[in-house]
């Protein structure tokens, strides 16, 4: 399996993300960024986000470079921190199929406030 991005000069980010086969043995991985941006939609200020993506494997992980250049597009988009857990969330899921997928933002203080949203798959039923 070649990878996309690995070992390549890349200098723009990407829409999807780059895997590898998973080792057997794997029964649980987290990725852990302090370095997402984006901007509110509404005032355009912006928003420093924190991201866990915890998943079990099924049959591939995620290689670590593409998903830096992934969260690296959020940077040009106004959206809310809701929305970005879940764009992420789906995108892991299209791209690696896990079994189980748990994403995490915490919005860092903006007027006193910090917001931690949970995208999930499969979907929390109410």
């Amino acid at each position: 399996m070649e990878s996309k991005y690995l070992g390549k000069i890349v200098r723009e980010p990407v829409t999807e993300l780059d895997s590898f086969e998973a080792p057997e043995g794997v029964s649980q991985v987290t990725m852990t960024s302090d370095e997402l941006t984006s901007s509110c939609p509404i005032t355009g200020q912006p928003d420093l986000y924190t991201v866990s993506i915890e998943y079990v494997p099924n049959a591939l992980c995620i290689e670590s470079k593409s998903l830096k250049l992934f969260l690296w597009g959020f940077a040009d988009k106004a959206m809310f921190a809701e929305k970005i857990a879940a764009v992420i969330c789906d995108r892991v899921v299209a791209d690696i199929a896990p079994k189980r997928c748990k994403v995490v933002t915490v919005q860092k203080p903006r007027g006193g406030i910090t917001i931690e949203s949970v995208a999930e798959f499969p979907k929390a039923e109410a």
